[in-house]
């Protein structure tokens, strides 16, 4: 292999190669290369994660849910961890059932990066993949901070939990949960405990991972739409009219289509997204005003968590509608580069035949929640204005 082969391959691994390793990890990488063995043990892995999220929090917390019903403090404490929780479930079975549809994102991602390509293009493929590389690196940070502060200080008798003796009669486990069996007692406590830690440590990978997935492919889809609208200002540089039109045609359409594989793939996700940053806002934006209100009874270590947490949510919300966003305006980047191409100096049927692009890059490309509310900062804005909103009816009636 030469060098300029190496250096592609260089530049692929550096772009994918973070998220890569956490999706593999999970048994969620979209690859078309693996082979029958590696396929049953990728789907086995991630069969078992979502039958150790199901099992070992989300069932048991529905359950301690149906407990503490009539105490607003303790039903927080518990959403806060059992709706991401269930937030990763729904992401593992929607990235199972869509595997092979993004297999075929991926492979074009791939190729983008081992093509021949300029400098310029390189460096505008580069300014993306770092974006989103810094983004991953950001999402795992965080990730490794709450595994951090729900493990490790609970082994040391602190917890971040609101802790009842309707919850917790014996000994608090990690998370708040009801089992049918008495887990205070050794050794079921530490089998739990550990069963526990294993859910949350692997539940982070994967709402983490998932989520940096979605902007790792939408940054890529930026950078080459802003290849593309390079290539149409220039349209003149190619010496077959034809030739160069069909070329940015057909990359037009393979980026089409991706996006609407992407949006085919998330928009599920992002409506339960959606609906779980609404209602933790809302609930742990009630919750902090409330401690803040009792004066005496606030526990900082507490509300610096409720308030990672949120921050967490948000950027994470925020990162959604930015490359939604992203995607609208290089859309439209494109169809201004046709636009303010000097169309007029061109043949009449050459002329009509660049409308075609013209056209089709008109309708904008979006990713969408739930095929309803499209993901831009201005719904996000909407969002917040909702939530904000029902925090002042909670703080009233409580």
């Amino acid at each position: 292999m030469d060098n300029s082969k190496h250096d592609e391959y260089a530049d692929l691994n550096w772009a994918i190669g973070i998220n890569r390793f956490t999706l593999a990890m999970i048994g969620l990488w979209p690859n078309d290369k693996l082979n029958y063995r590696q396929k049953v043990w990728a789907k086995f892995r991630s069969f078992f994660i979502f039958l150790l999220l199901t099992v070992v929090q989300i069932m048991p917390s529905i359950f301690s849910l149906t407990r503490v019903w009539n105490d607003m403090v303790a039903i927080i404490d518990n959403l806060q961890i059992t709706l991401p929780f269930s937030v990763c479930a729904i992401k593992i079975i929607i990235m199972w059932l869509r595997k092979e549809d993004l297999e075929s994102v991926v492979n074009m991602i791939v190729a983008d990066w081992t093509r021949k390509k300029t400098e310029k293009e390189r460096v505008t493929m580069m300014s993306k993949a770092k974006i989103a590389r810094i983004l991953i690196i950001f999402g795992c940070i965080m990730m490794v901070i709450a595994i951090f502060t729900l493990i490790v200080p609970p082994c040391f008798g602190y917890s971040m939990r609101y802790v009842t003796n309707i919850t917790d009669p014996g000994k608090p486990l990690l998370l708040q949960t009801y089992y049918f069996r008495d887990m205070s007692m050794s050794p079921n406590f530490e089998i739990m405990f550990f069963a526990q830690a294993m859910a949350i440590i692997l539940g982070a990978f994967t709402y983490t991972g998932i989520d940096n997935f979605l902007g790792l492919l939408v940054f890529h889809i930026c950078g080459q739409m802003e290849i593309l609208k390079e290539r149409l200002l220039n349209f003149d540089e190619f010496k077959d009219f034809n030739v160069g039109l069909s070329m940015n045609v057909r990359n037009h359409v393979r980026l089409i289509r991706s996006v609407e594989i992407i949006d085919k793939t998330f928009n599920l996700m992002l409506l339960a997204l959606l609906v779980y940053f609404g209602i933790l806002f809302c609930l742990q934006g009630f919750l902090i005003i409330n401690m803040m209100n009792d004066g005496g009874d606030i526990s900082v270590v507490r509300i610096f968590w409720l308030v990672s947490v949120l921050i967490n949510t948000f950027v994470h919300m925020c990162v959604y509608c930015v490359v939604g966003d992203m995607l609208i305006e290089k859309c439209d980047d494109i169809f201004y580069a046709v636009y303010d191409f000097a169309w007029y100096t061109l043949k009449p049927n050459e002329a009509r035949s660049l409308m075609l692009i013209m056209i089709r890059a008109e309708k904008p490309l979006y990713i969408t929640a739930g095929k309803i509310f499209p993901m831009t900062l201005s719904m996000f804005c909407s969002l917040l204005k909702t939530s904000a909103g029902y925090i002042s009816v909670l703080h009233a009636n409580h």
